[in-house]
């Protein structure tokens, strides 16, 4: 399991027994965060460090398989209003509120339960951002929407499309290029 240092006061006291742990093996530090094990899964520690977090773009195509393109950083997305995360590791976008929840949903990726938008959702940005995107790429996460359509949820992508600017015309070439 991983803790913060603030549960780890709660459970030894002070910082000289926290210490003594780590010294004595019973536990490991591993960046800001301590556990009981010593070898963590990454996505554990994101979780833990990030617990608003929401898994996007890039990393959210490769984790619900609609790409093998292995991201170079893990993108994920928080509030606007939320710290800037200083990790070379990670990949942030700044959400704006009414946009931020909207899709989010949890899958088992590895054994670790993380954050991340539906499949539905990261269609609507792709399909919105595609000026933004690579061509070959844009074609493959397409192709494999395609290959899925009929385990998407049409409903969802509407209500989703309808909450952005030019949601007619971005639900217009879903249909023309998934369905």
């Amino acid at each position: 399991m991983i803790y913060t240092h603030k549960e780890l006061l709660n459970k030894y006291k002070s910082n000289y027994q926290i210490n003594k742990a780590v010294k004595n093996g019973e536990l490991y530090k591993i960046d800001d965060l301590y556990s009981d094990k010593k070898n963590i899964h990454y996505l554990e520690i994101l979780t833990k460090k990030y617990p608003n977090a929401i898994v996007t773009s890039d990393t959210a195509y490769y984790y619900h398989n609609l790409t093998d393109v292995i991201p170079r950083k893990i993108c994920i997305a928080t509030e606007r209003n939320a710290v800037r995360i200083k990790d070379s590791r990670i990949d942030q976008s700044f959400v704006i509120e009414k946009y931020y929840k909207l899709g989010e949903t949890k899958i088992e990726y590895e054994g670790v339960t993380i954050k991340i938008y539906s499949k539905e959702r990261l269609l609507v940005n792709l399909v919105k951002d595609k000026n933004r995107t690579a061509y070959d790429y844009y074609k493959e996460i397409i192709g494999n929407y395609r290959k899925i359509r009929d385990e998407l949820d049409v409903y969802k992508i509407e209500e989703y499309a309808s909450v952005f600017p030019n949601g007619e015309k971005i639900m217009e070439m879903i249909q023309d290029e998934v369905f």
